[in-house]
């Protein structure tokens, strides 16, 4: 239960009231989606493993060993649902180092590799986290995991922040394609993101959930088109297109 502000127009004014939410509600009372979002999980999650992971995988798993020294994947103790831990797989970026479960990488971050930077960039560095999915520990759309030094961190600061664990964390979400991905280095991204968690638990639905998965394949495929085989004036073009569209898309 929380505390919430009942705003009531009495007499041409505003009465505010305190009132009981239930905030479990929001999940509960919506048994059928999330039958529903489990059942595109794993349609989705399989498809992509058998049909894009399956060949990719061998690819980057090369590139990442000629790059540096260390394992392919870099496994993480995260949160999950309910606050319970899994090990959340992505494939390694950065050099083997003593900090990597603690301290967040920056974007210039030294430890990230060169492979490593471009894996982040592209968000290619997630697609392991299908496996996750398919182990029903994740979802493709929530909000993103934290590590546990975060999110004590940020529900220290933040009252509720911990309300975003109610359901399964994602390899997307709506604070990613509205911007917020990366480390959170301020109140006002921490902010920000909890905001847009909150505002999708609240109104989570299937539509919403195949609008985000679009957009971010979208954002994945104008990165990687960018990268390969666009100069700076060209990237910078496009970028205000897919800006453009997007904002049509009322996302």
């Amino acid at each position: 239960m929380k505390d919430v502000l009942e705003i009531l127009p009495i007499g041409g004014k505003a009465l505010f009231r305190p009132q009981k939410v239930d905030l479990r509600s929001f999940v509960d009372s919506r048994p059928q989606f999330y039958f529903i979002k489990r059942i595109v999980d794993l349609l989705l999650s399989s498809l992509i493993v058998i049909f894009i992971l399956s060949w990719l995988f061998p690819i980057i798993a090369l590139l990442i060993w000629l790059d540096s020294t260390g394992p392919v994947f870099f496994i993480q103790r995260r949160v999950g649902r309910g606050g319970k831990t899994f090990r959340c797989l992505k494939f390694r970026t950065m050099v083997v180092n003593d900090f990597a479960n603690t301290d967040q990488a920056d974007e210039n971050d030294v430890r990230i590799t060169r492979v490593g930077s471009f894996l982040r960039k592209s968000n290619l560095d997630e697609f392991p986290q299908f496996l996750n999915v398919l182990a029903g520990q994740m979802s493709i759309v929530g909000p993103r995991p934290h590590m546990h030094s975060d999110c004590n961190k940020f529900s220290s600061v933040i009252s509720g922040y911990k309300f975003r664990n109610m359901v399964k964390p994602g390899i997307t979400g709506l604070a990613q394609i509205k911007g917020y991905r990366g480390p959170t280095n301020d109140f006002e991204s921490m902010f920000h993101r909890y905001q847009y968690d909150s505002f999708y638990i609240r109104n989570a639905n299937i539509w919403l959930d195949m609008r985000i998965v679009r957009h971010t394949a979208f954002q994945t495929a104008n990165i990687l088109w960018f990268r390969l085989y666009k100069t700076d004036f060209q990237q910078r073009l496009i970028s205000k297109k897919f800006a453009a569209f997007f904002r049509g898309l009322n996302l």
